[in-house]
């Protein structure tokens, strides 16, 4: 009788361990950062993205940047534009040759408004 009460005394911290971390843990949040969307558009330039990896990125909202929100959907019209998610299974790439102009456009201005920030906080 007194080993069961070690058991069910064990068991019951354990148990109540486990709900009180689940309690107080927080939900993991993933915020797209500027260097996140950089180091996307150079895969996608070079043909090292697939179109799993740009709808991960692109797909999500990114709600703590406006700036990064705009960017995101401009993205997200590229992509329905000039968009050939099938031409990567063949070695080919995501997107068109107006597409990978439009996105490299888009990647030197990202870059330049990066650095105008860097710069901006650093002085």
């Amino acid at each position: 009788m007194q080993l069961f009460f070690i058991v069910f005394a064990v068991c019951l911290v354990v148990s109540l361990g486990t709900v009180a971390a689940l309690m107080l843990s927080r939900t993991p949040r993933y915020r797209t950062g500027a260097e996140d969307l950089i180091a996307l558009f150079d895969a996608v330039l070079d043909n090292r993205a697939d179109q799993a990896r740009w709808d991960s990125v692109i797909g999500y909202p990114i709600r703590h940047d406006a700036y990064l929100e705009n960017l995101r959907r401009r993205c997200q019209h590229l992509m329905e534009t000039h968009g050939r998610p099938w031409q990567v299974a063949q070695g080919g790439s995501l997107f068109s040759r107006q597409g990978r102009e439009e996105l490299s456009a888009l990647r030197a201005h990202l870059a330049a408004h990066q650095a105008l920030n860097q710069g901006e906080y650093s002085a």
